[in-house]
Order: structure tokens, then C-alpha cells, then sequence
């Protein structure tokens, strides 16, 4: 289960108050240490830029070519040690609705593979030593020293 926290918007949309919601020079500077890290090649510069947005990452993580993380709470997530996120993974902490807006951590175990064009939204913590098959979507908890694959992602039997 997802562990988000709501808050009520002023305004149909929430999105339209995003900058009630988080000061936008934190967000504009967020963006710039996150978007140029998409490509940067190398991993030890991508992960200082990382560190500086207030994400927490762990030692020796490797972040694939164009994977995106949240530019409004970044400081919501943290990727343990030993990880691989695959090419263009998206990592959210956040979700504009209609009418709320919420929030929620997102927490990567050790040694955890998440593979190429997956989906982690906000409040998801998966478990170490867990693997994440290409294209998934990671709409609730993975549990430690499992595989997981599809949309929404579900746990594969037999597979290590």
C-alpha cells in the first residue's frame, strides 16, 4: 500500500497552484542540477548533482542514460547502495489530482535493480536485493528478494 499524504487543493486543478505548493526557485533549481544529470556520463558527478537536490544516495549507484527524478520533492527519495536504476526510469515523490495534491517517500533498498523505462510513483518502498523488470509500473511495496514485472508490476514465481 502507498503511503502518501493529501492536501487539499484551492483549485480544481491542483496543479495550477504548484507554486503554492513548493517555492519555485526551489523547483527551478532542482530542475537544473536534475536535467542536465539525465546525461550526464559520469555517475559520480550525476550523483553529486543527486545529493544536492536532497536526495539521499547511497555508494555506488549507477543512474542510467535519461531516468528522471521528481523536481518538486527530490528530497523525498532515497536510493540505497549498490543500485542500478535503468535507462529512462522516472522516480516521483509527488501527484497533482483535481482536487488534492500528495506527497510520499520513495524508498529504493540495496542492490536493487530497477530496469529501462520503468515507473516508480510516490510512496513506494521496495525491498533489497529486489529486481524491477523493463517497463513496469511500481504502483505499490515490492518486498525484500523478489522480482517484479508488468503493469501494474506484479510478482514474478520462479524467478531470481
Amino acid at each position: 500500500m502507498r503511503k502518501l499524504k493529501s492536501f487539499r487543493s484551492e483549485r480544481k486543478n491542483s496543479l495550477l497552484n504548484w507554486y503554492r505548493v513548493k517555492n519555485p526557485l526551489i523547483v527551478a533549481l532542482n530542475f537544473v542540477l536534475i536535467y542536465p544529470a539525465r546525461y550526464m556520463p559520469s555517475l559520480r558527478v550525476k550523483n553529486f548533482l543527486y545529493r544536492l537536490t536532497g536526495m539521499k544516495v547511497g555508494h555506488d549507484v549507477a543512474v542510467g542514460l535519461g531516468a528522471v527524478f521528481d523536481i518538486f520533492f527530490p528530497e523525498l527519495i532515497e536510493i540505497g547502495d549498490n543500485c542500478i536504476i535503468g535507462y529512462g526510469v522516472t522516480v516521483l515523490a509527488h501527484e497533482f489530482l483535481h482536487e488534492e495534491w500528495r506527497t510520499g517517500r520513495v524508498k529504493i533498498g540495496r542492490n536493487v535493480l530497477i530496469g529501462a523505462n520503468s515507473t516508480i510513483l510516490a510512496g513506494v518502498s521496495i525491498g533489497d536485493n529486489s529486481k524491477v523488470s523493463a517497463c513496469s509500473l511500481v504502483n505499490d511495496d515490492i518486498p525484500a528478494n523478489s522480482f517484479y514485472a508488468g503493469v501494474p508490476a506484479r510478482k514474478v514465481k520462479g524467478v531470481r
